[in-house]
């Protein structure tokens, strides 16, 4: 770190930070990671995950309009999750090398006319395509956003950054389903996707209007074949960068496994309708909200680190409390109390993982970010039927779920390791 670095802005200890990189984030003439930024880079990364849980309640009436079968119909959110995975595998490492503003307004475009077509399709034939390109496009905004937060912050200043869109981008995925069904019957199924595309123009001109390159030429890497001094591409294989990630996609994990199983664990098993499904579930999304702004203020004065590892305990603890709630056959009601714990403390886990890996990649932080959030919905799509297993009579699988993601993610992060202070950081 230069004598020039601002108190304010000096890394966590547990956050590394390179020489050339640190240098770039500090020149003059770049603009920072102001307010602003950080809610268009927020609404970029809760795009992808709104498109997925808005239209689930709408899934039998597209079934029905469209004249298909209900696996058609679930064919359109497994395209749309392939197109997500993809997209970030894309679009991370064309950021790296182009930039970051020129993928991102590319990906815009795509993504408002993929979801044009999705509100047009004829036939679920052409929304499953519509969908695929939707993912795949809608994923620049995420993979190309997180990159952008490494390109202009690093240490306690990305920590708190990521934390702070995570209140977007993880509420999202929450709060969809039941807007969704708030608005299946005034709007239709068309309506909801009308909804996406909507929120698709909005990301367009935000990029548009606020986001400015923050990768210059002379930190890009494959142009001419040369890769600047420097280059961290190597820092992907490292404990830093794979345990976090770990603990980022086990974490997230935790999250899906919820929102898939929570309709059967609430309505069918606990026996609420659903008024009360709908607030018990916006509870759970605001404690994830209001957890991720505290673990936000708390990086000024604590270790990232030491927040993430105590998230993840909270975690896990709160997840072998349901394993053990559902294994001696205590009445379901009590369920909600250790999911609620869970879901809270994954406020402290996702942004800060994330700032935690990216940061062991400074010089490619496209391609790091493209790798983490491939995981994140690889893994994802793997876990949501497996809480179904045991249909909607036990919460066994949805327990062993949780607690094993649990498990993976604290073991990833202690694995990663407590990287020590760079000299004169």
């Amino acid at each position: 770190m230069t004598a020039s670095t601002p108190p304010a802005a000096a890394p966590a200890a547990d956050i590394p930070r390179a020489g050339a990189p640190a240098q770039r984030r500090e020149g003059s003439g770049r603009p920072g990671l102001t307010g602003g930024l950080l809610v268009v880079l927020g609404l970029l990364s809760a795009i992808a995950p709104f498109a997925i849980d808005l239209y689930l309640p709408a899934f039998p009436l597209m079934r029905q309009e469209l004249g298909t079968t209900a696996t058609a119909v679930q064919l359109t959110l497994t395209a749309f999750l392939v197109g997500v995975a993809a997209g970030q595998l894309v679009f991370g490492p064309l950021s790296d090398r182009f930039g970051r503003r020129v993928p991102l307004v590319v990906g815009a475009l795509l993504c408002v006319a993929a979801s044009a077509a999705t509100v047009l399709a004829p036939t679920v034939e052409a929304l499953v395509a519509a969908r695929f390109v939707q993912g795949l496009s809608g994923a620049a905004g995420m993979v190309i956003g997180r990159a952008v937060v490494s390109d202009l912050a690093t240490g306690r200043a990305a920590a708190r950054a990521f934390s702070l869109m995570m209140i977007v981008g993880g509420v999202a995925p929450v709060v969809a389903p039941v807007v969704g069904s708030l608005l299946l019957r005034p709007l239709g199924w068309r309506g909801l996707l009308g909804v996406v595309l909507f929120l698709a123009v909005v990301m367009l001109v935000s990029v548009l209007v606020v986001v400015r390159e923050s990768h210059p030429r002379e930190c890009r890497t494959g142009r001419g074949g040369v890769r600047p001094p420097g280059s961290g591409r190597s820092g992907l294989g490292s404990r830093a960068y794979l345990g976090n990630t770990v603990a980022f996609t086990f974490g997230f994990a935790v999250l899906m496994a919820y929102i898939s199983a929570s309709p059967f664990l609430y309505q069918a098993m606990m026996g609420l309708g659903e008024t009360q499904y709908g607030l018990l579930f916006g509870l759970n999304a605001l404690a994830l909200a209001v957890v991720s702004g505290i673990s936000g203020k708390l990086t000024a004065t604590r270790s990232v680190t030491g927040l993430l590892r105590t998230g993840l305990v909270t975690v896990l603890a709160a997840t072998v409390v349901l394993a053990v709630l559902v294994a001696t056959g205590t009445p379901a009601g009590w369920y909600g109390v250790p999911v609620f714990v869970a879901v809270a403390g994954l406020g402290l886990v996702l942004g800060n993982a994330t700032a935690l890996a990216l940061a062991a990649v400074p010089d490619a932080a496209g391609v790091a970010s493209a790798v983490l959030g491939a995981a994140q919905f690889a893994l994802a799509g793997a876990v949501s039927p497996l809480v179904g297993l045991g249909g909607d009579s036990t919460a066994a699988p949805l327990a062993a779920v949780m607690v094993v993601a649990a498990v993976l993610a604290l073991v990833g992060q202690v694995a990663a390791g407590r990287r020590p202070r760079v000299a004169g950081g």
